[in-house]
């Protein structure tokens, strides 16, 4: 299973290389990773992703706590949180599909960061989920080049799901679709 962790560090060198180095002694991967300014002058936020079992994160967690400079590590994978990624993405036109490509960005509400005659290029920010369907839409015009961010969340202090929301959601229409058209 993937674990989101968010772990606050003291500014300063060397913090992201000794953690990076944690991790490669225990043979730990790390699937995605963002550094970034925090709230605090000094202080930074680190997000990564880890794939593993309860027991591996726990593991991961008292590792990075007996480093320095590591403030708080919290595992956010299942408190309600706001997640974005940002990708861009240069995929193959021609005259025949570029409409095609130009209308799944504006379904996706991509930004057009560069077209030329063979190429466009599109920026994408949303939620792992949103990046990964459009990637997949994407790959049959033949993708060139990706370069995707790590994923960074905040905790949400409405602690409202939306995961839960947009599962419902979808839960419900279906169930009213299938009551209109006699559960067939």
């Amino acid at each position: 299973m993937k674990h989101t962790l968010s772990v606050l560090v003291e500014d300063e060198s060397g913090v992201l290389t000794r953690i990076s180095g944690l991790f490669a002694r225990r043979g730990f991967n790390i699937d995605s990773l963002a550094v970034g300014p925090a709230e605090r002058v000094g202080v930074s936020r680190i997000t990564m992703v880890i794939t593993g079992d309860n027991r591996i994160i726990e593991q991961i967690t008292k590792h990075l706590y007996k480093l320095v400079n590591v403030l708080k590590v919290q595992d956010i994978t299942n408190i309600p949180c706001v997640e974005r990624e940002l990708m861009l993405i240069k995929v193959r036109t021609i005259e025949k599909n570029r409409s095609e490509i130009l209308e799944i960005a504006n379904i996706f509400r991509a930004r057009i960061v560069d077209l030329s005659e063979l190429f466009v290029i599109l920026e994408i920010t949303g939620d792992p989920g949103k990046i990964a369907a459009i990637e997949n839409l994407l790959q049959k015009y033949g993708i060139c080049e990706i370069a995707r961010t790590g994923k960074i969340s905040l905790i949400r202090e409405s602690k409202i799901n939306t995961e839960i929301l947009r599962l419902n959601t979808a839960n419900s229409l279906l169930n009213n679709f299938l009551i209109r058209d006699g559960g067939t």
